[in-house]
């Protein structure tokens, strides 16, 4: 007889303002299909566990299928600690699907929520400073968002 499953919980740790280019379409598909590079140009992050700033480094390739799309971003973070700021690498794969009603609501200009469509991710961070260790040593997952020229993401640890 094996245990009961452990029911997941989530720490919230900090929110990720991400300004994002305009995408590149990266081969022949009719437009939002196939292949993109968007440019990650700067930004904030701020929450309980760390703050800091975006660098204009790196950026997201998605590959676009209908109403779902597949998301593969990386970037630098610098966190504010006590004793200066360090450089995080951030690797974020993801995806983002909507259906029929909502994908017209967001070309009229609507607002759309994080629960008006599925816009998830995973983390994971990279670092040598001692003090950003427990990003390396946890899961962390993303629910996400757009605003114009941004992409908003509240991270979580998996605890």
């Amino acid at each position: 007889m094996s245990a009961p499953l452990m029911e997941p919980a989530f720490e919230y740790c900090f929110e990720l303002r991400c300004r994002v280019e305009d995408p590149v379409q990266l081969g022949g598909q009719a437009p939002g299909e196939g292949l993109h590079f968007a440019r990650v140009s700067g930004g904030t992050f701020e929450g309980p566990r760390l703050r800091g700033k975006v660098l204009d480094s790196g950026g997201d390739w998605w590959n676009g299928r209908g109403l779902t799309v597949a998301l593969d971003a990386r970037y630098v973070i610098e966190a504010e600690l006590a004793d200066g700021t360090a450089g995080v690498e951030v690797i974020n794969r993801g995806i983002w699907r909507t259906d029929e009603k909502t994908f017209e609501r967001m070309l009229t200009g609507e607002p759309i929520t994080e629960q008006d469509l599925y816009y998830r991710t995973a983390f994971q961070f990279r670092t040598d400073h001692p003090e950003l260790q427990w990003l390396t040593e946890s899961q962390f997952i993303g629910y996400a968002r757009a605003e114009p020229g941004y992409v908003i993401i509240r991270v979580f640890r998996l605890a």
